[in-house]
């Protein structure tokens, strides 16, 4: 009797989840496994960051996702070690042996080897370090309305953000919005001409993956928004209290939020492979381990150049479509028929600055403004899981829109 084929899957993020639900109807048993018990829906993580949202807004959990799907089984735990040989892993004192294994373990914030920067700045890569970032910028509000000191009620009033991506941008331009629409409301007596947004930026643009027209308009919009934008900007160094820049300037700031780089996770990074840029697996135009088609590798964690020798994007979209390329190829090697290699096909990107404000490549086209915006809320909406999380974010944004009131506005411990 022919038994059934055991799939692995590490990682419940956009790439794993979609192949665990691809899967669901193949014969095949599946073992997906993460060291958190929910869906994280990282496109809007930055809004936990800014006190827009909470975090059970964005993150759903797994064991409901697949409460109906009989070939899964989930367990929670981190995977300390994958042996390609004996096709096994490791994870908390158990093993689990595999058929097939599905690499899908994210990233991780890169701080390019620069510890004191890694030490002292916030980043926006999980719900923790989020709930750390919002109640660091709520704090120093409150401490800067008690401090007498003009210089260093300054300090504590200059937020600045590293890195000029969609991360960056999208941070930059709430945190703009919710200081002049929000916060000059709950402290009065701040002189609003003490706080400064400063977004730093190492290329000479903004927003390097999107047409140069939509780079300007990003540009212009955010300094619409009082964001002090520095260009051909490097930072060297943040010891929690000043940014020591390339050229030798500083900025006297309390808060660096940290979002320029991305590389693989630890796991990726111990395992004994051919690494690409960012620390990436490099894999097979199939998605396949070099040396072990068994073993497939997808998203964040999977290094693969495009027709122009560019490597692919770090995008959800990306890992999503890879994630189904493999359940095909998966199926084929299980039906003898020849695998299929992957290619990336670009939905366009979106990217919002704010209220009303955002700049758009789809179907060909670039636009910005309100209609883009539109398009972005829906979009993010719709991607949700959940119909309560689609609802009460929606119902989030509507209070914030027409009140100008952030909701979210606690420091907490959770």
């Amino acid at each position: 009797m022919k038994q059934t084929p055991h799939i692995v899957i590490i990682g419940a993020g956009f790439g794993g989840l979609e192949a665990a639900q691809r899967l669901a109807r193949a014969p095949v048993q599946i073992t997906l496994i993460d060291k958190h018990n929910y869906h994280l829906f990282q496109p809007l993580l930055y809004q936990v960051a800014i006190a827009g949202l909470v975090p059970s807004q964005i993150a759903y959990p797994l064991r409901t996702i697949f409460r109906r799907q009989a070939n899964l089984e989930f367990r929670l735990g981190e995977v300390t070690q994958i042996d390609f040989q004996e096709r096994f892993v490791k994870l908390d004192g158990s093993v689990v042996a595999y058929d097939y294994l599905i690499l899908a373990a994210g990233g991780e914030t890169d701080f390019f080897r620069m510890d004191s920067i890694k030490q002292n700045s916030f980043q926006v890569k999980d719900i923790e370090s989020a709930v750390d970032t919002r109640n660091h910028l709520l704090s120093m509000f409150e401490l800067a309305s008690r401090e007498v000191d003009v210089v260093e009620r300054r300090a504590l009033l200059t937020f600045a953000i590293v890195g000029g991506g969609p991360t960056g941008v999208e941070t930059a331009g709430a945190l703009a919005e919710l200081i002049n629409l929000v916060m000059v409301k709950d402290y009065p007596q701040l002189d609003l001409s003490d706080v400064r947004v400063v977004l730093l930026e190492a290329a000479d643009h903004l927003m390097g993956s999107f047409p140069d027209k939509l780079r300007r308009t990003t540009f212009d919009l955010l300094r619409r928004k009082n964001v002090q934008i520095l260009l051909n900007t490097k930072v060297a160094d943040f010891n929690g209290r000043k940014i020591t820049l390339g050229d030798g300037d500083s900025i006297d700031a309390r808060t660096m939020i940290w979002t320029a780089g991305v590389r693989a996770g630890g796991l990726i990074e111990s395992l004994d492979s051919e690494k690409g840029r960012g620390g990436r697996m490099v894999v097979k135009p199939t998605l396949q381990h070099p040396d072990h088609p068994e073993v497939y590798v997808i998203g964040d964690a999977a290094y693969l150049e495009d027709q122009n020798g560019q490597p692919l994007p770090l995008l959800a979209t990306v890992a999503q479509q890879q994630a189904r390329r493999v359940v095909q190829n998966i199926r084929c090697e299980m039906d003898n028929r020849p695998l299929k290699p992957f290619a990336y096909k670009d939905p366009g990107l979106l990217a919002t600055i704010g209220r009303n404000a955002a700049v758009a490549r789809l179907w060909g086209f670039s636009f910005s403004g309100f209609l883009a915006w539109l398009i972005w809320v829906g979009l993010h909406i719709l991607r949700l899981i959940g119909f309560r999380n689609r609802l009460v974010v929606m119902l989030n944004w509507a209070w914030d829109y027409f009140f100008y009131e952030s909701q979210v506005r606690l420091i907490t411990k959770e």
